[in-house]
C-alpha cells in the first residue's frame, strides 16, 4: 500500500483510525504505569495479571451472557484485583518470595480461566465466539464506543498517578522511609497496583493475554535507557508506548492477515532495542566508545607514569629513556610508539635521540598532576 494512502487513512478510514486511536491509548497508560512496575523490580506483574483477567473475562460472559466490551472489561478488572490481592497477601503471610507468588498466581489463575474458557466453547449456543480472541487479543474489532471506554478509564487511571505522584513516588525508592512518615504504605501499594491492573485490562482486547505483559515492561524499558528522572521516564514510556501501538497498527493495516497485536509488540520491542544501543547514558554504542576512550586514557597516563618514574630515577640524565624500557614497563608494550608519538604531537614528550624518550616540561607538569589528583 502506498504510504501516503495509508496516513490518508489513518485519518479518515474509520477502522484504522479507531485501531490506532485505541493502541496509542493503551501504550500511553501501559507506558506511563509501567514505569512504576519495572522501579519496583514487579515487571512480572503484569504477566500475572494478565493471565489472571482471563477467568474473569468468562466469568463475566458465564454471568451476563453478554460480549459488550464493558461488561468483559470489568469482568477481567475484578479478577485481575482479586488475583492481586491474592499475590500480595501470600507475599505478606508466607515465606513464598515474589517471584514464586507471580508465577503461582498465574499458573493457577490462568489454568482456570483456560478450563472456564473450554467449556463456554461447548455449550450449545453460539454467543460465546470470540471470547477465546482475549488469548492474543483482535484489535480490527475495536469500535468506537470501545476506545471513548479505553480513554475514559486510562485518564482516570492516569489523574490518579497524577494525584499521588508524590506518595506513589516515595513508596517506589523507599517503601519503608513512607512508612516512617506516616503514609499508608499498603494503601498506597494496592492503589498502585490497581491502577496496573487497569492498564493492563484495557489491552486485553487489543494485544491479549499472553502479549500484555510486553506493553507493561518494553515502553519503561526503553523510556529507562533514556534517563534517570522519574517524571522523564514515564512521560517517555507513554511516548514510546503510544508510537509502538500507531505504528504496529499502521504496518498491520499494510498488509492482508497480519495481527495488530503482534505487530504493536515487534514495534515495541525495535524501540526497545535502538534504545538499548543509542541511548546517550546507557546504549551500548556510547558504552563502547566510552570504553575505548577510557582505555586510550588509561594507556597514555600509564605511559606518562612510566616516564615519569624514570625521570625521578635520573633526574640529571641528559639523554633519554629507551622505547624498549618503556615497553617493558607497559602492560601494553605494542601501543608504547603510537601513544610516544601522540604524546609528542600534544608537547608532552620529546625524542631526543633515535628511539629515546623523555618528558618535556609541560609533560612533567600533566603527570605531577594527573599523579595529585589520584592522591
Amino acid at each position: 500500500m502506498d504510504i501516503s494512502q495509508l496516513f490518508y487513512d489513518l485519518f479518515f478510514n474509520y477502522t484504522l483510525r479507531t485501531v490506532a486511536l485505541g493502541s496509542a491509548i493503551l501504550g500511553m497508560v501501559s507506558g506511563a504505569l509501567g514505569s512504576f512496575a519495572v522501579l519496583r523490580k514487579q515487571s512480572l506483574l503484569g504477566d500475572a495479571i494478565s493471565h489472571a483477567a482471563l477467568p474473569g473475562i468468562v466469568l463475566a460472559f458465564l454471568i451476563t451472557r453478554s460480549r459488550e466490551p464493558i461488561v468483559l472489561i470489568l469482568g477481567a478488572l475484578i479478577a485481575g484485583w482479586v488475583a492481586t490481592l491474592f499475590m500480595l497477601s501470600i507475599i505478606r503471610t508466607t515465606r513464598i518470595k515474589d517471584d514464586s507468588a507471580l508465577g503461582l498466581v498465574l499458573s493457577v489463575f490462568f489454568g482456570f480461566g483456560l478450563m472456564l474458557l473450554t467449556f463456554t466453547q461447548k455449550l450449545p449456543d453460539a454467543t460465546q465466539a470470540g471470547l477465546d480472541k482475549f488469548l492474543f487479543g483482535q484489535a480490527a474489532t475495536l469500535l468506537q464506543r470501545d476506545v471513548i471506554t479505553m480513554g475514559i478509564i486510562g485518564a482516570i487511571a492516569l489523574l490518579l498517578l497524577y494525584a499521588f505522584w508524590k506518595e506513589f513516588k516515595l513508596i517506589t525508592f523507599d517503601a519503608e522511609f513512607a512508612g516512617s512518615l506516616g503514609f499508608p504504605v499498603r494503601f498506597l501499594d494496592v492503589l498502585l497496583t490497581t491502577l496496573l491492573v487497569i492498564a493492563i485490562v484495557l489491552g486485553l482486547q487489543t494485544v491479549g493475554v499472553v502479549l500484555m505483559s510486553a506493553m507493561i515492561v518494553a515502553p519503561a524499558a526503553a523510556a529507562r535507557q533514556w534517563t534517570n528522572h522519574l517524571h522523564k521516564m514515564v512521560w517517555l514510556g507513554g511516548l514510546f508506548g503510544a508510537i509502538a501501538g500507531v505504528s504496529g497498527t499502521l504496518i498491520s493495516g499494510s498488509a492482508e492477515k497480519l495481527p495488530t497485536g503482534p505487530v504493536i509488540v515487534l514495534c515495541m520491542s525495535i524501540i526497545v532495542f535502538f534504545s538499548m544501543l543509542i541511548a546517550p547514558n546507557r546504549g551500548l554504542i556510547w558504552n563502547w566508545f566510552r570504553t575505548q576512550r577510557n582505555r586510550k586514557l588509561l594507556r597514555i597516563q600509564a605511559v606518562l607514569a612510566d616516564l615519569h618514574t624514570l625521570a625521578l630515577q635520573h633526574p640529571n640524565e641528559e639523554r633519554g629513556h629507551p622505547i624498549a624500557t618503556l615497553r617493558s614497563m607497559n602492560a601494553h608494550p605494542e601501543f608504547v610508539s603510537l601513544i610516544l608519538n601522540q604524546l609528542k604531537e600534544q608537547g608532552l614528550v620529546q625524542e631526543l635521540s633515535k628511539n629515546a624518550w623523555a618528558l618535556t616540561q609541560a609533560g612533567l607538569t600533566e603527570a605531577e598532576n594527573t599523579f595529585k589528583k589520584e592522591a
